[in-house]
């Protein structure tokens, strides 16, 4: 008869088998369709055949069904039954071939390979690597109960922090309010002292430049009068062509009367009305000699060329140009009130100031209200950027206590941690709910492989696996991003990258956060199939 039973006797623990009579190459679980004495339909339904026909080395079955225990069907299957240790189908072209593929040597019944039952040792040493690992898991179950009652506590006292912080922000904002009042306060009577003070300063610089333009009208008069005889007439100003009326490059007669007040000549009282109408083109024969003759710079103020390597000459955190610039932002946050900044001089502004002489300091009483305000200003500012920094705090605790740290927030001691791997070119750091990056080991600019998205795992083990997107994009190619897998361990440690994908990381993650309570180990006499 070609159908081939299996008699198995195994004693484990004081337990026997029972007898199972079934087709070589049969699972237990499809014992009920290989009946013998009784035709055979093919597994797919094909065709039905005498019993006698299976296992008879023909291939009746497309789907090979008809022959679990020869190598007849290509496609067909043999299953190990493994007593001892874990049964598995094989490929039944496998079957016969001289090589042991079933720990129990059943593939090769009839091949005359010298096969040896292994599976009794496969399943020691499984289980010691299985007793090893339920002792990792039942040690990491331990530590994720005290990461759970660590969150709790935290997040208790997060919450407390976070209902003080608001009751203080109330605080400050009156605080705030009135540093606001005394502020604005103390920047009227300033305000007003100080344009007082402009004002004063305004009409001396008046009755200076009154009096400096009355000093070079009398000059001009007497450059203009030429023979002395205290009058300025038309062929003493007909010396000066750049007084032109229509610039038409020719100064005639009838122009110098008209400028005159249609006389020949004028006096010094009538030359005021003239020196309003010339002073602005007028040219003292002095300054036109002394342009006219080249000046020699002194020696000393002849420098060389800048080097275009010049700042190399400072180390980076030395560049005076940079300190500059600091010292400017330092100097723009300190005068945040606009009323009181004054627009950058011109070079004609310091050219009168030089000739008029700087603003006299402020009177006491100015300097006083001055020193008043801005002490009041000063702690405005305190207040203000105390309150910003609470409103910071608060939307950094709200956050975290929003946020999604496991059923039982077992993930938390996570946050604000990094956690790195260093390989042969790269140092990989993972911050979890922040982001990802790669760095080069030996210098570089650092990469950003991705910011925290989601928890990214299957429905019934969501929390296995972190996503992290829109990280830095790649030359011609999409964002990077990682998948950080979670593995159940005692540390907390990332041990391996790769790249499965262009610009796609996978990371390896353990933590003890993901552990789950450990199943009891199976005993021998429950693994062997009867």
């Amino acid at each position: 008869m070609n159908c081939q039973c299996l008699l198995l006797l195994l004693v484990c623990g004081g337990v026997s088998s029972v007898e199972v009579q079934r087709p070589r190459g049969v699972p237990l679980s499809k014992r009920p369709l290989y009946e013998e004495n009784k035709p055979f339909t093919c597994l797919d339904g094909s065709r039905t055949i005498p019993f006698d026909r299976v296992n008879d080395d023909y291939c009746d079955c497309q789907d090979g069904s008809d022959e679990p225990g020869t190598a007849a069907c290509p496609h067909g299957n043999f299953h190990c039954t493994n007593a001892g240790f874990r049964p598995t189908f094989i490929p039944s072209s496998r079957v016969n071939d001289g090589i042991c593929d079933c720990c129990d040597a059943t593939d090769e019944y009839n091949s005359g390979a010298d096969c040896q039952n292994t599976c009794r040792e496969l399943w020691r040493k499984e289980k010691e690597s299985m007793e090893k690992l339920a002792e990792i898991a039942k040690e990491g179950f331990l530590l994720k109960q005290q990461l759970i009652q660590e969150a709790k506590r935290g997040l208790e006292d997060k919450k407390g922090t976070l209902s003080e912080v608001q009751n203080s922000k109330k605080d400050l904002e009156t605080k705030v309010e009135a540093l606001r009042t005394v502020k604005e306060t103390a920047e009227q009577p300033e305000k007003v002292a100080k344009e007082r003070h402009l004002k004063a300063w305004e009409e001396q610089k008046a009755v200076i430049r009154t009096e400096k333009d009355k000093a070079r009208m009398a000059e001009v008069f007497l450059e203009l009068d030429r023979n002395g005889d205290g009058f300025v007439s038309v062929v003493e100003l007909l010396s000066h062509s750049e007084l032109d009326k229509d610039s038409d490059g020719v100064f005639t007669e009838a122009e110098a009367q008209e400028l005159l007040g249609g006389v020949d000549k004028i006096d010094p009282a009538a030359f005021e009305n003239v020196w309003s109408n010339i002073k602005d083109k007028y040219l003292s024969e002095q300054s036109t000699t002394d342009a006219s003759v080249p000046v020699e710079p002194p020696q000393e103020e002849i420098k060389d060329p800048v080097s275009d390597n010049d700042s190399e000459t400072y180390p980076d955190d030395d560049n005076p140009e940079e300190e500059e610039d600091e010292e400017d932002e330092e100097e723009d946050d300190e005068m945040d009130d606009g009323d009181y900044k004054t627009p950058p001089p011109t070079q004609t502004q310091d050219k009168k100031d030089d000739e008029e002489g700087a603003m006299p300091p402020y009177d006491e009483e100015t300097q006083n209200l001055i020193d008043a305000a801005q002490k009041a200003r000063d702690e405005f500012d305190e207040a203000e950027k105390a309150l910003r920094e609470v409103d910071d705090n608060i939307r950094n605790l709200e956050k975290e206590i929003s946020f999604d740290f496991g059923p039982n927030g077992e993930f938390a001691y996570l946050y604000s941690q990094c956690y790195e791997l260093t390989t042969g070119e790269y140092v990989y750091r993972l911050c979890p709910f922040n982001r990802v990056s790669q760095k080069p080991k030996y210098g570089g600019s650092e990469t950003n492989l991705g910011s925290w998205g989601k928890w990214a795992g299957p429905e019934d083990n969501i929390y296995s696996v972190m996503k992290y997107e829109h990280g830095t994009g790649c030359w011609q190619g999409p964002n990077r991003s990682t998948t950080v897998k979670l593995t159940c361990g005692t540390e907390t440690v990332v041990t391996s990258t790769s790249e499965p994908s262009r610009c796609e990381y996978l990371m390896e993650f353990i933590s003890p956060a993901v552990c789950q309570e450990p199943p009891p180990v199976i005993p021998d006499s429950d693994h062997d199939e009867l």
